[in-house]
């Protein structure tokens, strides 16, 4: 085949069967015309004439036509340039017919210049231009001994001169033709390629407009669904039809369609050959620059392998947690213990001295009572999970919060000013109030703790679309809590281990508050991160689901 791209808009070959059907029809009705104008003369040359012209024209247009048939490549310029001296020469002989300078064919010469501007480049216009002016001027002039009036030489001059203009619009539009025709040619390629990729992705490919109704689906995205391939078809509705094979799924694309806002992260299940698989899903929205619904696709992989693989690594991470988290505990008991064990030494050898026994006797108390709180809090923390789940009107929460941490003795002797910013109305979110009061007078506090005197902490609460959400939750929108101190921060070293149990930068800490706000969270399937605030100091930022997940 030939490679090159051919013209759009002035396929030759298309044009070269108008100019023949065009040929063949004129010399015929010349032909028809002599034969009746003749009729009762016994002048038959003008007859003999147009038939013989006929008969050459009708074997040269036949011979090229199955040429043309018959070739696969485009038409050459030899090819196409033999057709305008035909058609020129055979538009010569009719207006010789017809009368020479005077014959009403006179304007098919313009044609024929079109022709030749259409197929062939500027100077192939040009040239049939010059070509028929000569040919109609000698006819006139020598074969019908005319005279060169002002009439004649107009009409030779407008001849000459359409020709100049239809060469170079004819060229113009040939070239913005073949251009176009490049266009076509790596659009198709381009079509062909993506096509390709899209039928060999695992990935699956789902695309609706702005109605809801199918677009395309990749053979991918139909196995994933368990649909058998070709059983959508473009143009049917099929957001309830998602909905009842992937709970949700249909829900996702039609707030994308109406919303114009694309879903970052999105899990769902599918029921196939008698398995449970999780399909991920997430969308991207086709903005047209139109105002109302948008056309949305959806990318959507089987990540039941993954979520198995997530949830084997959550296991060994909190089985490495108990063995360090034990470790830690054996390192705080140590520590009182040793110093239980040296005064019970001393006191079985029998101190002497009313004022030392009294000593031993008091460390071997305080060091027991430290045992009790500490083993009494790390019971507390170990058994921290939530017990109930109700909807919450978390925004009254942190107001309380607010509240109660403003009145305690390590911010109001300090002076410490904390200020909480919270939507109007409320702000719910299904959870464990109790839990979630801990976890928040906790990160709070703590705020309190490391800001110094009259420091500041800064509450701010907000409402956020999952998207924005830097890790879990998976929901669709979330509750942002941010607080931010005026302390010294956090060092990058500590950050990791901020919120590891018993780890502790403050003189007197057990090391457990932030490590409750952190267990507390996970049991509510949120997320939070610990930064540096913009204005300095450390800044904390909670997330919880703002709805129950599908």
């Amino acid at each position: 085949m030939d490679s090159r791209p051919r013209s759009s808009l002035l396929d030759p070959r298309e044009v070269l069967r108008w100019v023949f059907l065009g040929r063949l029809t004129l010399l015929a009705a010349i032909v028809i015309g002599a034969i009746v104008g003749s009729a009762g003369t016994s002048d038959g040359s003008a007859v003999l004439v147009a038939t013989v012209t006929l008969g050459i024209a009708l074997v040269f247009t036949a011979g090229s036509w199955f040429w043309l048939q018959r070739g696969a490549r485009a038409p050459r310029r030899r090819f196409l340039a033999a057709q305008v001296v035909v058609d020129v020469v055979a538009v010569t002989i009719v207006v010789h017919l017809t009368g020479g300078p005077t014959s009403d064919f006179a304007p098919v010469y313009i044609l024929v210049i079109a022709e030749a501007a259409l197929l062939l480049p500027l100077p192939g216009g040009v040239f049939a231009g010059v070509l028929s002016s000569l040919l109609f001027g000698v006819d006139a002039i020598l074969v019908q001994q005319g005279d060169v009036d002002g009439a004649l030489a107009l009409q030779i001059a407008l001849f000459t001169a359409v020709a100049v203009a239809i060469g170079i619009l004819g060229d113009r539009l040939r070239r913005t033709g073949l251009r176009l025709g490049a266009v076509e040619s790596a659009l198709e390629q381009l079509r062909l390629d993506t096509s390709v990729i899209l039928d060999t992705l695992a990935t699956g490919v789902l695309t609706v407009d702005d109605r809801g109704y199918l677009m395309y689906l990749n053979p991918a995205g139909a196995r994933l669904l368990g649909v058998e391939e070709g059983a959508w078809q473009g143009g049917q509705a099929v957001m309830a039809r998602l909905d009842v094979i992937a709970p949700g799924f249909g829900g996702v694309l039609r707030r994308s369609v109406e919303e114009g806002v694309p879903e970052r992260r999105f899990k769902t299940h599918v029921e196939r050959d008698g398995r449970r698989f999780t399909l991920g899903v997430s969308t991207t929205v086709m903005d047209r620059g139109l105002e109302g619904p948008h056309s949305a696709t959806a990318l959507f992989q089987d990540i039941t392998d993954q979520e198995a693989l997530t949830l084997l690594t959550r296991r060994a991470d909190r089985l490495g947690a108990v063995a360090e988290l034990s470790a830690s505990l054996a390192h705080e008991i140590k520590n009182p213990l040793a110093s239980i064990r040296s005064a019970v030494e001393q006191l079985g050898r029998g101190v002497r001295e009313p004022g030392d026994r009294e000593v031993l006797e008091r460390l071997v108390l305080n060091e027991s009572d430290r045992l009790s709180r500490l083993l009494s809090e790390f019971l507390d923390f170990s058994g921290l999970r939530m017990t109930r789940q109700e909807p919450v009107d978390f925004g009254q929460l942190v107001g309380r919060v607010a509240d109660v941490v403003r009145q305690h003795p390590d911010a109001r002797d300090r002076g410490v000013e904390v200020t909480c910013e919270r939507p109007e109305g409320r702000a719910v979110l299904p959870g464990d109030e109790d839990l979630l009061h801990r976890a928040v007078f906790n990160l709070v506090l703590n705020a309190v703790q490391f800001s110094g005197d009259a420091g500041r902490v800064e509450i701010e609460l907000r409402r956020v679309p999952g998207r924005e959400v830097p890790g879990p939750p998976d929901a669709s929108s979330a509750w942002r809590l941010r607080v931010r101190d005026s302390g010294p921060g956090i060092s990058p070293d500590d950050a990791q281990r901020i919120f590891d149990p018993f780890f502790t930068t403050r003189h007197g800490g057990n090391g457990l508050g932030l490590a409750v706000v952190h267990r507390a969270v996970e049991a509510h399937e949120g997320a939070v991160l610990v930064g540096d605030a913009p204005s300095g100091g450390a800044e904390f930022t909670l997330f919880l689901p703002a709805e129950d997940r599908e």
